[in-house]
């Protein structure tokens, strides 16, 4: 337990506050009872309180704000100039927000923003580069190999806040780029950079910059081993944006996905491909995700998913074989694993499965996550496939949702699935019935509707369709 001046525990004008999520509590707590964290409190001191008129002056006088229609309002964003990026961000950045990218080690963060911030210099003015984890050395030569060349983008390095804001109000970028927040500081704050009390520090003196001088302010963000954003979850409220890198290391690609946008949808995802000159955006993610698949083997079946107003053909491949008979074994990758729990145990009971005693795997290939329903007719496709060790045609796709009653449920987005499927030369779906009467098919298309599981699986038996 932290010392406590004597008398402090229940004096008045004494506070003690959580340094992860801000809760306060008049004496000190070992444990926050709003975030769970251990030995987070600290001694704050309570401000005085006025009565009175006196707490009723205002700085500043409000002013009314009456609404009309923005006429050109695309005008009011900056266009980064690839269209897979400005998708993401909803149409381009809108300025005055304020960004936060999260993700591993060596994901490509400081790559994709440093190419981000030398985009928007060439096209709009001034961008500052800010890092106080590598040397401007590092850094220039970086810039070189990624072909990164231009008089507008200033770099500095510095590990205090006060020095940044010093720096941006002296050359006034159109945008700040700080890298990353887990390493800068205030002077005037004991603890050590990274602490919580820190970070919510050094992030709302950014959020000030960038509300105050419209500047767009990007944040680049550590992440913990389960996969969240270090600090106090706080930060994530105050931004306007929070984007995540996702995919293996060992792969040359990263899926940049939006987890919470202001200013445009939180569902939409990139596909970007790593190389020599940076990250690039990939211009058609279906057939890039497609490419090595091995089509004439059991288990495995494309589905049209939509990811914002990305819609993505992905495949599913599932593996059931004999395990033990006591604990079987169950591994899903890229997939919610309640929802594939469920759909086994569907598969089971409502179609006559046997799987209580095998071992199954399920995964998305391509290190691509999505937890849509639509992905349950897929799955259970790919498990009976295997099951049965029979191979499913090359240009099959297949989506719907699965109830526990065994009925094939219909989803949104069915138009824009069935195109992308028949634009990849997909020409055989599987969808629910109750979508029959609301797609245009065509005549290139071969679509089946399925009302249950049962008749899924007869299908898949008898060869009907499938």
């Amino acid at each position: 337990m932290p010392s406590i001046e004597k008398g402090a525990k229940m004096g008045k004008g004494i506070l003690f506050s959580c340094q992860n999520c801000g809760y306060e509590s008049p004496k000190w707590l070992g444990r926050c009872p709003s975030c769970s964290e251990w030995n987070s409190f600290q001694q704050i001191k309570e401000e005085k309180q006025t009565s009175g008129a006196e707490q009723f002056k205002l700085k500043s006088a409000s002013v009314p704000l009456n609404f009309q229609p923005l006429e050109h309002s695309s005008e009011q964003r900056l266009l980064i100039g690839r269209p897979e990026l400005d998708r993401l961000f909803g149409g381009g950045l809108v300025p005055g927000s304020l960004i936060l990218l999260g993700g591993e080690p060596g994901a490509g963060k400081s790559t994709l923003l440093l190419q981000i911030a030398s985009q928007l210099a060439e096209e709009f003015g001034k961008a500052l580069y800010v890092s106080a984890e590598e040397s401007l050395s590092q850094i220039k030569l970086r810039a070189e190999r990624l072909g990164l060349v231009s008089s507008e983008l200033f770099i500095l390095q510095e590990d205090e806040i006060e020095t940044v804001l010093a720096e941006a109000e002296r050359i006034k970028p159109v945008a700040v780029v700080i890298d990353s927040v887990q390493t800068l500081k205030r002077a005037n704050n004991p603890s050590f950079p990274g602490s919580p009390a820190q970070i919510r520090e050094v992030v709302q003196a950014v959020m000030g910059l960038a509300k105050g001088r419209g500047m767009i302010c990007f944040l680049v963000g550590h992440i913990t081993k389960s996969g969240l954003l270090a600090g106090p979850k706080l930060i994530e409220h105050m931004v306007d944006v929070v984007l995540y890198f996702e995919g293996d290391r060992r792969f040359p690609y990263r899926v940049l996905r939006v987890a919470k946008n202001r200013f445009g949808s939180t569902q939409e995802i990139a596909l970007l491909s790593l190389g020599e000159k940076g990250l690039t955006p990939v211009q058609n993610p279906s057939a890039f995700l497609l490419s090595e698949r091995r089509p004439d083997q059991s288990g495995t079946v494309v589905t049209p998913i939509v990811e914002g107003s990305l819609p993505l053909l992905v495949e599913i491949q599932a593996l059931v074989t004999a395990g033990n008979p006591g604990n079987p074994r169950r591994l899903v990758s890229g997939l919610d694993n309640q929802r594939v729990a469920m759909v086994l145990a569907v598969l089971e009971r409502r179609g006559g499965l046997p799987l209580s005693s095998r071992e199954v795997y399920v995964s998305v290939i391509g290190g691509i996550r999505t937890e849509e329903p639509a992905c349950d007719l897929a799955v259970a496709l790919a498990v009976a496939s295997s099951f049965y060790d029979l191979p499913l045609p090359q240009n099959l796709a297949a989506f719907g949702e699965i109830g526990l009653t065994g009925e094939v449920r219909r989803v949104g987005g069915g138009q824009r699935r069935l195109e992308e499927a028949k634009n990849h030369g997909f020409h055989q779906l599987l969808l629910p019935k109750g979508l029959l009467e609301e797609v245009e098919v065509g005549t290139e298309m071969r679509v089946q509707g399925i009302d249950s599981i049962q008749e899924m699986l007869a299908s898949l038996t008898k060869k009907e369709g499938v």
